[in-house]
C-alpha cells in the first residue's frame, strides 16, 4: 500500500478549498482519505491564514514512509518559513 500526501479539493465552483490528506496512490481525486491533516485555503489574504496543518501527524507519515505531492511540499516550505520569521 503506497501511501500519499496530496490536496483534495472540497470548495464550491469558483471557491476553492482543499484539504490535506494522507490517501492510497490509487483511489480517486475524490476517494476517501485515510486521514485528513491539513487544509489549504488560497482565497485567504495572509500565508499564515491560508494554511493549518498538524504537524505532528504530517511528521508522522513521512516518517512512516509517505511521499508528499510537489505542491503540499511546497505549502509545508511556506508554513516553515512563515512559523521561522514569527519566532524571530
Amino acid at each position: 500500500m503506497a501511501v500519499v500526501i496530496r490536496l483534495q479539493r472540497i470548495g464550491k465552483p469558483h471557491q476553492p478549498y482543499y484539504r490535506i490528506v494522507t490517501i492510497e496512490k490509487t483511489r480517486g481525486a475524490t476517494g476517501k482519505p485515510i486521514e485528513v491533516v491539513g487544509s489549504y485555503n488560497p482565497r485567504e489574504e495572509t500565508a499564515a491564514k491560508k494554511i493549518v496543518l498538524k504537524a505532528d501527524r504530517y511528521q508522522h507519515w513521512i516518517s512512516v514512509g509517505a511521499k508528499p505531492s510537489e505542491t503540499v511540499e511546497t505549502l509545508v516550505k511556506a508554513v516553515n518559513k512563515a512559523a521561522a520569521k514569527a519566532a524571530k
